[in-house]
C-alpha cells in the first residue's frame, strides 16, 4: 500500500507522521516542488493554503512514485450540530463552494455557467470503512478561498449544501489533481472551530491536531484492507 497524504502546513502533516512515531522511522525527501515525509504506509507534504497551491502540490506529488490512495487531511471549522470541535470529519462529497459567480439573483456556482465541476465523490466503501475505523461523522466538506467570518456566510454556505459537514481551503484542490491522475481520493478533517464568526479564543487547534494523530493512527490498517480487497466495491 502507498498513500499520498497532503495537508496545508508543516503542524498538519507532522500530526499525521507523529502517528508512527515507535512503529517507524520517519525519512525525508525531495521531489520538484515538494518535501515528502515517509512514515509507515504514508507519504505526507504539507503542499500549502488553499486549493491552487494544493493541487500544484498534489500534482507534483504524484510525479514521485506510483500511489494508491490520496488523502487531504489537516484541520477545519465544522458546522454547528453536525461536527463539533475536536471530532472528526470524513468527506463522502468534497464540494468547491465559491467557485462560480455573484449575480443579482445570488451565487451561482461554475456548473450553472455552463462549465467546469464543483464536485469530487470518495469511493462510498472507503468512506464507511474510514469512518467506522476513527468514529468520524461523514458529510459534504466544503472547499472555499475565503474562510467562513460570519453568521450569515455559515447560514447561507448551510442553505446552498444542506449537508455540509465541515469546511476547509484545499480538498477541492486535493481532489482534482489526483482524478486527473485517476487515483482515488479520500478527504479527512479533524474540527478546530465551529464554522460562523471567527472567535479565536475557542479555536481548539491542538486538540484538532491530536485528532488527527490519532485518526491516521487507526487508519492503516482500514485502507490496506480497502486497497486491496474492497477498491472496486465503491
Amino acid at each position: 500500500m502507498h498513500v499520498l497524504v497532503v495537508t496545508a502546513v508543516p503542524a498538519e502533516r507532522d500530526a499525521v507522521t507523529r502517528a508512527f512515531e515507535g512503529r517507524s522511522g520517519t525519512s525525508v525527501f525531495h521531489v520538484r516542488g515538494a518535501e515528502i515525509h515517509r512514515a509507515g504506509p504514508f507519504d505526507v507534504l504539507a503542499g500549502g493554503v488553499g486549493p491552487a497551491a494544493a493541487a500544484a502540490s498534489t500534482a507534483f506529488g504524484l510525479t514521485s512514485d506510483r500511489y494508491d490512495l490520496v488523502i487531504s487531511a489537516g484541520i477545519g471549522g465544522g458546522f454547528a450540530g453536525v461536527a463539533p470541535v475536536g471530532s472528526l470529519v470524513v468527506a463522502g462529497r468534497i464540494v468547491v463552494a465559491d467557485l462560480g459567480a455573484e449575480t443579482s439573483e445570488g451565487f451561482v456556482p461554475v456548473t450553472g455557467l455552463g462549465f467546469g465541476r464543483v464536485l469530487h465523490v470518495p469511493p462510498r466503501s472507503l468512506v464507511r470503512a474510514a469512518a467506522a475505523a476513527t468514529g468520524a461523522v461523514t458529510g459534504t466538506v466544503l472547499t472555499v478561498s475565503t474562510v467562513t467570518g460570519s453568521a450569515e456566510r455559515a447560514a447561507a454556505l448551510l442553505a446552498a449544501h444542506p449537508g455540509a459537514a465541515a469546511e476547509a481551503m484545499e480538498g477541492f484542490g486535493v481532489a482534482e489533481a489526483a482524478d486527473l491522475a485517476g487515483v482515488p481520493v479520500l478527504e479527512i478533517r479533524a474540527v478546530s472551530n465551529a464554522v460562523g464568526p471567527r472567535d479565536r479564543d475557542a479555536w481548539r487547534i491542538g486538540d484538532a491536531l491530536t485528532a488527527l494523530t490519532d485518526a491516521f493512527g487507526k487508519l492503516a490498517p482500514v485502507l490496506e484492507g480497502w486497497i486491496h480487497h474492497d477498491r472496486n466495491d465503491s
